[in-house]
């Protein structure tokens, strides 16, 4: 079995939305590059997504985790306006109509909506920097 890579809980993404996330692929050459996805759900069934349009390969949500159309019914392009199927990513509007999003293999484990045989890299491809000295710390004690 190949191993499976945790990208969320099950109840982070809603039912009939999508979640976006950015993880870290290894290419045929070793090199490692960031990869948008996308985690859409109807139901109790998941569905992944490359997050990359298929008329010019731009990502979905032209403002990060905008993913809907304003009914919430279909994910849609923020480039162009092509609309796509919550679970199959089958464009139905737009100029990349009968085309559909590349699927990525979901797997349900014990509450984790995981990944299965893709080459991550160990990070997550964010150069995000280490919050703890520009928060302040905050300590809890009892009266």
């Amino acid at each position: 079995m190949d191993t499976l890579f945790a990208i969320c809980a099950t109840y982070e993404v809603d039912d009939g939305t999508a979640q976006g996330f950015v993880l870290q692929r290894r290419d045929a050459d070793g090199s490692a590059k960031p990869w948008p996805i996308l985690v859409t759900r109807k139901g109790n069934n998941f569905y992944g997504f490359e997050n990359a349009c298929p008329h010019q390969g731009a990502r979905l949500d032209k403002r990060p985790g905008e993913f809907m159309d304003e009914e919430g019914n279909f994910l849609v392009c923020g480039q162009h306006g092509a609309q796509f199927d919550l679970d199959t990513g089958q464009c139905f509007i737009g100029p990349c109509q009968g085309r559909a999003l590349p699927p990525i293999k979901l797997v349900i484990d014990d509450g984790d909506v995981c990944l299965s045989g893709i080459d991550l890299d160990e990070e997550d491809g964010l150069d995000i920097d280490d919050p703890e000295d520009d928060v302040p710390e905050v300590q809890i004690t009892s009266d």
